[in-house]
């Protein structure tokens, strides 16, 4: 009976850590069901994302802090997606007000979901990191793997190496979460992989529902290549470096 407590505690909190995604996955799906008069669907899309994180702000969901780390990941988000439309990765087809270079606004909402599905996880089961190799380490290998996403479409893809190194970088790296009283812990990797593979289950929910379309889905729909769960997995890395980071300084200043 304890540990099944135990599961739906845990299992609440996970669902309270996704309001935003799911926010952003439920608009998606209801502004390609629904035909909105007077505005175009991307702009629609955006002013609900902004109104969706006013409310959590203002109701306390979301601390100022976390809104800031989500700003910096919707930046970081925007810039990838701006240079993947232009390279022909995937393509934004309705039109829109709020697009920039091709690419809708709210498009960095997505990555930023990311953030704060971390934050909020991060805080409601009072997470820890053992193991966390040094700045130096993390912060090279987040900054090749983003850098990566921009440069295999002139040099070699060196996804796979950089995979083998973050096995290597976070090999003794362990999540710590709390559950009411006890504690428990995970390798990070496992953490990773997780995550990554759920954003790719949301990614073909986005793609269904038209959010955007890769080069194969132009004529018809059909699943999102299992290749991206490893892109996932990578972007996931990013932003457990960047969010650990940033708790790590704001803990060091309340000492």
């Amino acid at each position: 009976m304890k540990s099944i407590i135990q599961l739906l505690h845990f299992g609440y909190h996970q669902a309270m850590s996704c309001i935003f995604p799911v926010a952003i996955f439920g608009t998606l799906a209801l502004s390609g069901a629904i035909e909105l008069p007077f505005v175009y669907r991307y702009d629609a899309i955006l002013i609900i994302l902004l109104t969706v994180q006013y409310l959590m702000y203002r109701s306390g969901l979301e601390t100022w802090d976390e809104i800031k780390v989500i700003c910096v990941f919707h930046v970081i988000g925007l810039l990838l997606e701006i240079y993947k439309v232009r390279m022909g990765s995937w393509s934004y087809p309705e039109p829109g007000l709020t697009k920039v270079l091709g690419v809708p606004l709210y498009s960095g909402f997505m990555y930023a979901s990311v953030a704060s599905f971390m934050c909020q996880i991060w805080r409601r089961l009072k997470m820890d990191m053992t193991g966390w190799p040094r700045l130096v380490y993390a912060g090279l290998l987040g900054g090749a793997i983003y850098l990566n996403f921009f440069t295999h479409h002139f040099i070699p893809d060196f996804r796979w190496w950089l995979t083998a190194l973050v096995l290597v970088v976070f090999w003794r790296t362990r999540i710590i979460y709390r559950v009411r009283a006890a504690a428990y812990r995970m390798p990070l990797t496992l953490a990773f992989v997780i995550v990554g593979f759920f954003i790719w289950l949301a990614e073909n929910v986005a793609t269904f529902f038209n959010a955007w379309k890769y080069p194969d889905q132009y004529e018809a729909w059909r699943l999102v290549s299992f290749s991206k769960i490893s892109s996932w997995f990578l972007l996931v890395i990013i932003s457990v470096i960047i969010v650990a980071q940033l708790k790590h300084v704001k803990a060091s200043r309340t000492t």
